[in-house]
């Protein structure tokens, strides 16, 4: 692919990211002696599935490809995508900071011993049982489907405009299987993806249907 096709000027809107990264890691760093622990009776009837692990991780390259896509071929569309994903991400941060949460549904004994028990392990020892409430898996992934369809190149195609809502709504389905988030953690992600698009999705898109 050309490096002359990239849009080099929007990379600005995503100068947000490595703030936030540094942000998570000193939040997950800080000392919490106690939290608000977020789980429902509703999170004990769900099973723990380690194959949702798959979808889980499938998080991270989902994100990814949609932003280098949309830099690539289509500017305003990475920009609103940027802005999802910064308003949504740090506003996590703060509720983290202002409400310390976690949960304590992680299994102390895994079922079975295969490998997705052994990435869900891995994933427990890197990630904490704190600062889960909302969850940016959710908000990630519902931003990655908005960005989709908000994208018309994107959403020309029936496999991707169909596709990644489905894969989105797997992974927030997975965060609950494999026991990284409660019940109330996904909720609130939605809650806080829904004003999120308000602003940035809905109402430029009704504004754009008014125009003659």
């Amino acid at each position: 692919m050309r490096l002359s096709r990239i849009h080099w000027n929007e990379l600005k809107y995503a100068l947000w990211l490595p703030l936030y990264l540094l942000a998570f890691v000193l939040i997950e760093h800080l000392p919490q002696p106690s939290y608000w622990a977020t789980q429902l009776p509703l999170d004990d009837a769900i099973p723990f599935c380690e194959w949702f692990v798959l979808f889980y991780c499938a998080w991270y390259p989902l994100l990814v490809t949609v932003g280098i896509y949309l830099l690539l071929r289509d500017a305003p569309a990475f920009r609103r995508y940027m802005a999802f994903l910064a308003v949504t991400f740090f506003a996590s941060v703060l509720i983290w900071l202002l409400i310390p949460n976690g949960q304590d549904l992680r299994p102390q004994v895994f079922p079975r011993e295969n490998l997705p028990t052994t990435l869900v392990a891995a994933l427990c020892r890197i990630d904490t049982n704190t600062n889960v409430f909302p969850s940016v898996h959710v908000v990630g992934s519902v931003g990655a489907a908005l960005a989709v369809w908000d994208s018309p190149r994107l959403r020309a195609h029936p496999l991707l405009r169909w596709g990644v809502p489905v894969l989105a709504a797997l992974i927030c389905i997975s965060t609950l299987f494999i026991k990284q988030h409660s019940v109330l953690d996904v909720v609130s992600g939605l809650v806080l993806s829904l004003l999120a698009a308000i602003p940035i999705y809905l109402i430029p898109w009704i504004r754009a249907k008014k125009l003659p």
